[in-house]
């Protein structure tokens, strides 16, 4: 078999990005879906990418330091990790040791024609698929330094093309290749390597990955079902591919069918005790992308009417710390509303409670954005200095996502003249924008 290349630039990795993106998450939305289609630059947008989480930085930091909120948050981690009895990351010893990745081939012409000839003669398509991501992950990066951009550029093309090649053929073939066919589903999906958008071939190659039980083409079934997306709209059928998704071990389908379940969507009758179920083996595998059961489950053990499973505000704790730190925003700020307020056993702590909200504001949360320019407002000595300039720069942040408390704050401060000059008409219009009129 040919070595492994390096996986490079994995296009549609399932674990959606860095951040995950921002899911504005809603108990009762039933239709909320991890999402699973994570899109490339230049790559143009789709009904499915409605599933995509984006984050974008935040132009105004608060001034408490990095350093100061990073000790803080690192403390917080090593006493979420003690409870959960996990092992800490000092407890395990390393050392550095410096090694060849065999990872990690050169971008090279020679290389690429060596590897050519190697893997003709491997019957494993499994490495014919590598050997096509391979050129792909070759296309994006190789001949940077020519000054023949041209050049490079049309052999860049070649590369794509013969990749596309390839991977067709593992697609198509006697015996298909799922992982092939759920690649270039995504490909159709979303126009990538230069094919026309074609949402119906998208939902042909995962309804056939998924036939070979292949788990995430299988959740994408049930998505493409649900919103109806190269097929008509079948909520029961969405709500099968679902259970199956979910059966064959997929994260996110465990998530949606633990929610459907518990909301009684997509025609299927309330079953509470599954729907925790599965909403528990979710939490076990969650991660970057799929933080969102961890995040469920905490609001059950915090409710304290209509209980589904027992009031339990440490337990609540730490499902929403451990899905803060896989960087769930909704997560991070509840734990700075816990340390602002002292609840779920947390103590008041201000440094603590801005260095969470501040995580969340930077990633787009607006009512962590509206609770920064709080903190502003009154500044807090040893931690955060008062500033009405930066008070006002978070709310209108927050109000210009449409957080009507943001847009009410927004006119008070200029009603008053907070960081901003004082303008009456200006105040008005935030008002009736925040009143809904």
């Amino acid at each position: 078999m040919a070595p492994p290349p390096q996986p490079g630039a994995i296009v549609y990795q399932r674990v959606d990005q860095p951040e995950p993106a921002e899911h504005h998450y809603s108990r009762s939305e039933p239709t909320h879906i991890p999402g699973h289609f994570p899109a490339q630059q230049d790559v143009p947008s789709s009904p499915i990418s409605l599933y995509h989480r984006t984050s974008s930085p935040s132009p105004h930091p608060p001034s408490i330091s990095t350093e100061a909120s990073s000790d803080v948050l690192e403390l917080e981690r090593r006493l979420t990790s003690d409870r959960l009895g996990h092992l800490s990351y000092e407890a395990i010893p390393t050392r550095t040791t410096k090694a060849v990745d065999l990872r990690a081939p050169p971008y090279t012409k020679e290389y690429i024609d060596d590897y050519r000839q190697r893997i003709k003669a491997d019957p494993d398509p499994e490495a014919h698929f590598a050997y096509a991501r391979y050129l792909i992950d070759a296309a994006k990066k190789i001949g940077a330094e020519i000054k023949d951009q041209r050049a490079v550029r049309k052999y860049r093309d070649t590369l794509i093309q013969e990749s596309l090649r390839v991977i067709k053929r593992l697609a198509t073939q006697g015996q298909p290749y799922d992982d092939a066919q759920f690649f270039l589903a995504n490909c159709y999906g979303t126009g990538m390597l230069g094919l026309q958008v074609d949402h119906e071939k998208a939902y042909h190659l995962y309804l056939q990955a998924a036939k070979q039980n292949h788990a995430a083409a299988t959740y994408r079934v049930a998505v493409c079902n649900e919103i109806g997306v190269g097929t008509r709209k079948e909520p029961p059928r969405a709500a099968a591919f679902y259970r199956k998704a979910a059966s064959l071990g997929d994260t996110a389908a465990m998530y949606k069918l633990g929610m459907i379940l518990l909301q009684g969507s997509l025609g299927e009758g309330k079953n509470v005790r599954e729907a925790v179920g599965w909403l528990r083996r979710a939490a076990e595998q969650a991660d970057e992308e799929n933080p969102h059961a961890l995040h469920e489950l905490a609001l059950l053990h915090e409710a304290t009417t209509g209980q589904i499973v027992p009031h339990d505000p440490l337990q609540a704790k730490d499902y929403f710390s451990r899905a803060a730190y896989l960087g769930y925003t909704q997560s991070q700020h509840k734990l700075g509303q816990c340390y602002e307020f002292g609840t779920l056993g947390c103590p008041v702590d201000p440094r603590r409670s801005i260095a969470w909200y501040t995580k969340a504001a930077e990633k787009g949360n607006a009512e962590a954005e509206l609770a920064l320019s709080g903190w502003y407002l009154t500044g807090n000595e040893g931690v955060l200095k008062q500033s009405d300039s930066e008070a006002y720069l978070w709310a209108r942040r927050a109000a210009n996502k449409g957080l009507a408390k943001a847009e009410y704050a927004v006119g008070y401060y200029a009603e008053v003249g907070i960081g901003i000059k004082q303008d009456i008409e200006f105040a008005k219009r935030w008002y009736m924008r925040a009143a809904g009129t």
